[in-house]
Formats: C-alpha cells, sequence, structure tokens
C-alpha cells in the first residue's frame, strides 16, 4: 500500500533523544487528528523502542537509532524503529512480560510488553550483532488527515 506521507529521522542513541524521537512521531502524525489517548500509546510505545534501543542494543556504546513512520490510507500509522546495536539471540524470549538482560534491577523487563499492549500490531526481528527492528502499527479512528 502506498504511503499517505511517510518520515525518516536518525538520532544518535543518547537518552536526551528519546523525549525528542517520541515528540516528533507525535508531530508527524499530528494531521490524522489522534485523540489524546491514541497519541499517548504511540508516543509511549515509541519511547520504549527507543529506550530498548539506548539500553540494550549500544548499552555503553553510541549508535545510531533509525526512525521511520508511515500514514497509509484509512488512517494508519506504521512505525519502524531499527538500531543495528548487539541484536537480541531469543526475541519470543525477549518478548515475555519482566524478562530482562539487565542485571542491576534497574529495569522491569516490560518494553515489548508495553510496545504491544498500546499498538495494533508489533513486529521485532533480531539478528546477534546485527541489530534489532520493531515495527508498530496503529489504526487512528478519527482519521483527520
Amino acid at each position: 500500500m502506498k504511503p499517505v506521507n511517510e518520515m525518516k529521522l536518525v538520532i544518535p542513541s543518547r537518552s536526551s533523544n528519546e523525549s525528542f524521537a517520541r515528540a516528533a512521531v507525535a508531530a508527524f502524525i499530528a494531521p490524522l487528528d489522534p485523540t489524546i489517548g491514541e497519541l499517548a500509546d504511540i508516543k509511549t510505545a515509541v519511547s520504549e523502542a527507543v529506550t530498548n534501543c539506548i539500553v540494550h542494543a549500544y548499552r555503553d556504546d553510541l549508535g545510531k537509532i533509525y526512525i521511520q513512520a508511515k500514514i497509509l490510507e484509512q488512517g494508519r500509522v506504521v512505525i519502524r524503529i531499527r538500531d543495528t546495536g548487539c541484536g537480541i539471540a531469543d526475541v519470543k524470549k525477549a518478548m515475555e512480560p519482566l524478562y530482562t538482560t539487565c542485571t542491576t534491577g534497574e529495569r522491569a523487563g516490560l518494553g515489548f510488553a508495553v510496545m504491544q499492549s498500546f499498538m495494533d500490531k508489533l513486529r521485532v526481528t533480531s539478528h546477534p550483532d546485527r541489530g534489532t527492528t520493531v515495527t508498530m502499527e496503529k489504526r487512528i479512528l478519527s482519521k483527520g488527515a
């Protein structure tokens, strides 16, 4: 399906860029006139995906986070967040609620569960030492654009 509109953004994996990524995607979908709830859902899911890149994909290194968002017909939004970091050996295990590779106790292991609960579709693909791609879809019911 041909996009009605699309955008691409590349940011360094600094924690200070997480809020920028969230705001950029929110501004991009604003013409669809999403409800406050729809907007909050998307912003939260984007935050979780970007935070995963910062905390897990690159760990102590600085890398790039690639964000692509598309608006398709009938108010469908597709957001893809990709890194070229360490990758995930077992995606199925990583998507289980409360599973985390963080040993400091600072992470709850709910990132993928949160993304899944706020979006209509979530797909995660990953290859060890090559990176991870998170693709999320949500239909904006108001379809303002």
